[in-house]
């Protein structure tokens, strides 16, 4: 994004992730049903946002909000929801949530979701991806980032460090247009056209 963008521009992001965890746990009407049944080990990540990781996800938002504007969200998840046909909905909830919560105008803050490990990396869970792709149809301003070549290590859930960063320059690839910038894309990031009628 750095590379692309005028020198003056500054580019922030706001982490907000638990690992393992699914989608559930950034319900804020709800996760606290979710957290109260994590294992030990995800509960202490959790404690690390105050028990509620949507919430920080707000308050990180709002800082953000004082010396800069919001342009979009990312999104990496899905493999604790594996052949959860819901996920789509799930997800619209949650971005619901954050453009309300933060005052934010849809048409102006896309969503991008990245694929899991791909298929042709034997990934894990990369029958998700199947499911990743109706994002488009459930939230308009959404866009999915293929993980396609993107190198997985060796639990087959994760990318290597070399996958991790192809990846990113994916995500840039997507939003920079979005931003109204050019840039010579190198791989693709796509989003998927809608199903042909019958």
């Amino acid at each position: 994004m750095v590379a692309n963008l005028p020198k003056n521009i500054r580019v922030g992001v706001v982490n907000v992730s638990v690992a393992g965890c699914k989608i559930e746990l950034f319900d804020k009407e709800n996760y606290s049903a979710y957290a109260a049944m994590a294992p030990g080990w995800m509960a202490n990540m959790i404690k690390e946002y105050d028990g509620n990781p949507y919430q920080h996800l707000v308050d990180m938002g709002k800082l953000a909000q004082k010396d800069g504007v919001i342009k979009g969200i990312l999104l990496h998840q899905g493999e604790s929801n594996t052949n959860d046909k819901q996920w789509p909905e799930k997800v619209k909830h949650i971005y619901d949530n954050l453009i309300k919560d933060l005052d934010l105008k849809p048409e102006s803050v896309p969503l991008l979701a990245g694929e899991l490990v791909n298929a042709d990396q034997q990934g894990a869970c990369a029958g998700m991806n199947k499911i990743i792709a109706e994002l488009p149809q459930t939230i308009p301003n959404s866009y999915v980032i293929s993980s396609a070549g993107c190198e997985a290590g060796r639990d087959h859930l994760h990318f290597t460090t070399a996958g991790y960063r192809e990846f990113g320059k994916r995500y840039a690839e997507k939003m920079l247009p979005l931003l109204g910038y050019k840039t010579a894309p190198t791989t693709q990031a796509t989003k998927p056209a809608p199903p042909a009628a019958h």
